[in-house]
């Protein structure tokens, strides 16, 4: 298994605010936005992730891993024993994904694009 992208997710409660202050700040542009989250990227490709409520998950997570085989990391986390707060969904936005907890509470969200 690879990974292909890392990005911090942070909860925010207005993502108009949010985009604003952050691509005022740091420069950076929308490089995807689906109403409810949306990321920002700067020029090499590094994002940050702002979200309001996860569309179909029960928590929101706070980084997103993206790997090219989720089917190998589902398999190595069911292995590890960490907790499965999300279970692997192919989502209708074409992200097939899962969450897992971690040991301090920290929720990760690791998915492919299908």
């Amino acid at each position: 298994m690879k990974i292909e992208r890392i990005a911090p997710v942070l909860t925010v409660d207005d993502l108009a605010t949010a985009i604003d202050e952050h691509t005022g700040v740091l420069g950076m542009r929308v490089v995807m936005n689906m109403e409810w989250i949306v990321f920002l990227a700067d020029d090499t490709g590094r994002q940050i992730g702002l979200m309001t409520t996860d569309a179909t998950a029960p928590v929101n997570p706070d980084i997103s891993v993206f790997v090219d085989d989720v089917e190998a990391a589902h398999a190595a986390a069911v292995a590890s024993d960490v907790q499965i707060v999300y279970p692997l969904t192919t989502e209708t936005w074409g992200v097939r994904r899962f969450f897992y907890g971690d040991s301090s509470g920290r929720v990760i969200n690791v998915g492919t694009h299908t």
